[in-house]
């Protein structure tokens, strides 16, 4: 018998012998041997501590509590707390928009009932007696509420595609009124046992129900009307377009759909192809690259929603920390999706001074018999050179042109955090945040920002309220933007914005004598500025958020801040391992020369100016003025031995 059938032979007998120890370890029936996960995962319960506290850490947020493995803490990240609130309270106005029109009112925790009158003691007796004849009436015609924690019957069905942990499922159980059901659903098999344990802690199995499969599979298995859910919420680690298209088939009609994308890099500009293959746009690297990432997604998700003649209506679309979350509704009219065209649009961004210029896919061009036509829009609305420096045009998009939010339902979730703070950790920030979106320009796509337009032309910075206050002396509208704190938006063209930081420029003169001919500063400088710009402080310059000194724009909490890391089979074992590789980076590398050790080595190389008899140095010199004899010279690393005929040492031509 040949050496590789007898090693085959013998792994086929090892591998039958193991297999029943194997199945009965996976069934968990002998304590013999350790899971073989466990044992992967370093989390192995010892003999002297219980398995629970072993393997396990407990956090609370909010009115939840979870336990997630101590090996993987990607399971929980305290950054996201701010992300999981805002949801909480979007879902929260929205179900109140939806029960309202059913009849029913919803119990908010620590809300004052707002319906409630003020009545005078003389009209106590006539209350009373309208609340004893409310008392007999039929149950149909009594009026009816949701609380939290209770089933409604005509409430919200919940889908979180992407569970983990359970932690939003929870939350939203325990957080938000009027639902029906919610249900966690994720691929892994550990993360649905550990969705069951954290289910059971908070008492909320008659709400929430934990399913194991594939999230874009079982959103396909809801493509019926009956079977659609209210609520969608996607919080994937990285993209979520593979999602998107079934996502926007599985929702119901004038649903909610809650997008988180994390991928910043891509629709940030630093991968233009990745990001056309994902959401089908091509970013660009701009200093307005969160708005426009905000807008490339809602970009992605009306078109997959068109292909099944729906479309999509932003309620609203935040960029925090290192994420995009957008809140949108899906509807169904093959006449409004006709329309979805007009409102995306390409980008021409100037690669010099930044300027951008937005071209619409396509226009109305006119109604007839009742009915708006659409037609494609002409263009470019550039020159092949910018107008301004001369240089070239990039090309981005397409991307969302239309306003990013609903501001009249901002307002209402405004209003709701604000009259009840306790009810989120995050409330002072989601109230700075969601006021400054309240006041930014709704029709004005993108921005600029204070140190691109300064920095363009090599002049120092004017203040935020200089510039705003420029630019309202001129009669154009200016608000800031939630997604960057130095960012200007406004609807004047950009020969008004650069025609004012012409003037300033010649407030705080630059030095022209050092700037290229080709530069973008030297051609924009050399024009004349037809505004005459005035930088006196306006009252309204400043913006009411800022005024009340709101927590608009949050610095990093912690160090080295960000997504955590993908969860790894070795959990901390991986994590630890992958941080012992970060510290003996570049271990291996020769290690810094003593200075004394640098010092004696120069001086065994003759001087190259003492030979021409110009080195004034002296003694001072840190090459030797009598060369030594070959035999004497140390070799060294550092120096490649000369060859035949040639002269070595530094300097030495």
């Amino acid at each position: 018998m040949s050496r590789a059938r007898i090693g085959l032979w013998l792994r086929l007998t090892l591998r039958s012998a193991c297999s029943p120890y194997r199945a009965r370890c996976m069934e968990g029936q002998p304590q013999g041997l350790p899971n073989p996960a466990e044992m992967e995962n370093g989390t192995a319960p010892r003999e002297e501590e219980p398995a629970s506290e072993a393997q396990e850490t407990t956090v609370t947020e909010g009115a939840a509590k979870i336990a997630f493995p101590s090996s993987n803490e990607v399971f929980y990240n305290p950054v996201q707390e701010f992300n999981r609130d805002l949801t909480c309270a979007v879902i929260t106005e929205f179900a109140r928009v939806q029960l309202a029109a059913k009849g029913i009112q919803i119990k908010v925790p620590g809300e004052k009932d707002v319906q409630k009158v003020v009545v005078d003691l003389s009209e106590q007796e006539e209350e009373k007696a309208e609340l004893k004849e409310g008392a007999n009436l039929a149950p149909g015609d009594q009026p009816r509420t949701a609380a939290v924690g209770e089933i409604c019957e005509e409430g919200l069905r919940v889908l979180e595609g992407l569970a983990a942990s359970g932690l939003r499922s929870i939350r939203f159980a325990r957080e938000v009124p009027g639902l029906h059901s919610v249900v966690a659903n994720d691929a892994s098999a550990r993360a649905v046992d550990l969705m069951c344990r954290n289910v059971q802690l908070n008492g909320v199995a008659h709400l929430v129900h934990p399913r194991q499969a594939d999230a874009r599979m079982l959103m396909y298995q809801h493509q019926k009307a009956s079977e659609r859910f209210d609520v969608i919420d996607l919080d994937p680690y990285g993209s979520p377009a593979p999602f998107l298209d079934a996502a926007v088939q599985a929702v119901s009609e004038g649903g909610l759909l809650c997008v988180t994308c994390t991928d910043m890099a891509v629709l940030a500009g630093n991968s233009g192809e990745t990001c056309y293959s994902k959401y089908g746009a091509m970013a660009l690297k701009s200093r307005a690259c969160h708005e426009m990432a905000l807008r490339i997604v809602l970009h992605s998700l009306d078109l997959r929603a068109n292909c099944y003649q729906r479309f999509v209506v932003p309620l609203l679309s935040v960029s925090a920390d290192f994420y995009v979350r957008v809140f949108v509704r899906v509807f169904m009219g093959q006449a409004k999706v006709k329309a979805s065209a007009s409102k995306q649009a390409l980008v021409f961004q100037c690669v010099g001074c930044g300027t951008f210029h937005l071209q619409r896919l396509g226009k109305a061009s006119g109604a007839s018999g009742g009915r708006v036509k659409f037609s494609a829009a002409c263009g470019p609305p550039v020159a092949p050179e910018c107008e301004h420096c001369g240089q070239r045009h990039q090309l981005g998009g397409p991307l969302w042109a239309e306003p990013l939010h609903d501001l009249d339902f901002v307002g209402r979730v405004l209003e709701a955090v604000s009259t009840n703070p306790g009810r989120f950790h995050t409330s002072e920030r989601i109230r700075g945040v969601l006021s400054v979106i309240t006041e930014e320009l709704p029709d004005v796509p993108l921005y600029y920002t204070l140190d691109q337009l300064s920095r363009t032309i090599r002049c120092s910075t004017p203040s935020l309220l200089q510039l705003r206050s420029a630019l309202l002396h001129a009669g154009f509208r200016v608000s800031l933007s939630h997604a960057c704190k130095n960012a200007v938006k406004t609807d004047a063209p950009s020969s008004a914005l650069w025609d004012i930081m012409r003037c300033w420029g010649k407030e705080c003169p630059v030095r022209r004598e050092r700037l290229s001919e080709t530069s973008p500063a030297f051609r924009i400088l050399g024009v004349e500025p037809r505004l005459q710009a005035d930088f006196t402080i306006r009252e309204d310059a400043n913006p009411s958020s800022r005024q009340r000194g709101l927590k608009r724009f949050q610095a990093n909490p912690e160090a080295n801040w960000g997504p955590r890391p993908r969860a790894r089979p070795g959990g901390k074992a991986a994590g630890k391992a992958m941080e012992r590789s970060r510290l003996h980076q570049n271990k291996r590398k020769e290690p810094a020369e003593d200075p004394v050790q640098r010092a004696a080595r120069l001086k065994t190389f003759p001087c190259k100016r003492f030979k021409e008899g110009t080195c004034q140095r002296g003694d001072q010199c840190c090459y030797a003025h009598s060369s030594p004899a070959p035999e004497d010279r140390p070799e060294t690393p550092y120096q490649n031995p000369p060859g035949p005929g040639v002269a070595s040492g530094p300097g030495v031509d």
